[in-house]
């Protein structure tokens, strides 16, 4: 497996924020370092999946202004009380 280059970012961070970085690194044995880069990758990840889910929510939205089409309540009322039951109903279309 090949080594993903590494770049230098600054991050300033406050002293109550630095100390408790530096605590729970110790806690866990892991470097500040390691921290923060789970926490921006879990936050990267987080906010482009709600970008990425809000997109496709305006292109639904754009596509139901467009057609009009909706399926009525009644129907995935009664599809969703299906579930877990023997003869699960197929999704509304």
């Amino acid at each position: 497996m090949q080594a993903i280059p590494q770049t230098n970012t600054v991050v300033k961070l406050d002293e109550p924020l630095r100390t408790r970085l530096t605590a729970l690194s110790d806690l866990k044995s892991r470097s500040p370092q390691s921290l923060v880069n789970a926490a921006i990758e879990e936050y990267l990840t987080r906010e482009e999946t709600y970008e990425r889910e809000k997109a496709e929510d305006s292109q639904r939205w754009q596509k139901f202004q467009q057609s009009g089409h909706a399926v009525p309540h009644s129907s995935v009322a009664e599809w969703l009380d299906s579930w877990g039951s023997d003869i699960e109903l197929p999704c509304p279309k």
